[in-house]
C-alpha cells in the first residue's frame, strides 16, 4: 500500500451542466509583466470562463489543490484543478490519480510497460511507482484556476 507523503486535493465540487453564460471583458493589448507601455485601453472582446476552462460539464469535477510537491509544475497550494473526467491520460499528461484508498493526488503521469509511475514536480519528493494489478483511477487535469493573494507592500519611507 502506498501513502501519499504530501497533503491530498480536497473535492470542492462539480462543474455546472448548464451554467449561466457570464461574459466578460478581454482586453486587446497583452499585459506587460515587466515596465508599463502607455496604456491601450480598449477592449478587443469578451469571454465566458465556464467555456474557458469547462471542456465537458458533465465529466468535469473541481478540486481543490493541498500542498508543494508541485509548485515546479505551476501548481500551488490552494489552486483548483478542474479535472476532466473524459479525457484520456497519456503519457506525461497532468493527472489527478486515485488508488487503494488514499486520497486523490495531482501529479506528473509516466506510464511504463508494467508499471505507471507518478511524479512529482518538486525533487524533494521521490516518485509513487503503482503496480499492475493495483486499481488505480486516473483523471486528466484540464485547467488551473488560481486565486491571486496579495501580500502586504511596504510603504515608502520619506527621507
Amino acid at each position: 500500500m502506498f501513502a501519499l507523503i504530501n497533503p491530498p486535493a480536497a473535492f470542492v465540487g462539480y462543474a455546472a451542466i448548464d451554467p449561466p453564460v457570464v461574459l466578460l471583458p478581454l482586453g486587446a493589448a497583452p499585459v506587460q509583466l515587466g515596465f508599463p507601455s502607455p496604456a491601450e485601453d480598449f477592449e478587443e472582446d469578451s469571454l465566458d470562463l465556464n467555456r474557458l476552462l469547462v471542456r465537458n460539464p458533465l465529466a468535469t469535477y473541481i478540486y481543490k489543490a493541498s500542498g508543494h510537491s508541485m509548485a515546479r509544475a505551476g501548481i500551488l497550494d490552494g489552486d483548483l484543478l478542474i479535472v476532466d473526467r473524459s479525457a484520456t491520460p497519456q503519457s506525461g499528461s497532468l493527472v489527478m490519480a486515485v488508488w487503494e484508498g488514499n486520497q486523490p493526488a495531482c501529479k506528473i503521469l509516466l506510464i511504463c510497460q508494467h508499471h505507471i509511475e507518478l511524479h512529482s514536480a518538486n525533487p524533494d519528493f521521490p516518485p509513487i511507482v503503482i503496480e499492475a494489478g493495483t486499481e488505480v483511477e486516473v483523471f486528466v487535469v484540464v485547467s488551473i484556476a488560481r486565486q491571486v493573494k496579495r501580500a502586504a507592500v511596504p510603504r515608502a519611507t520619506s527621507a
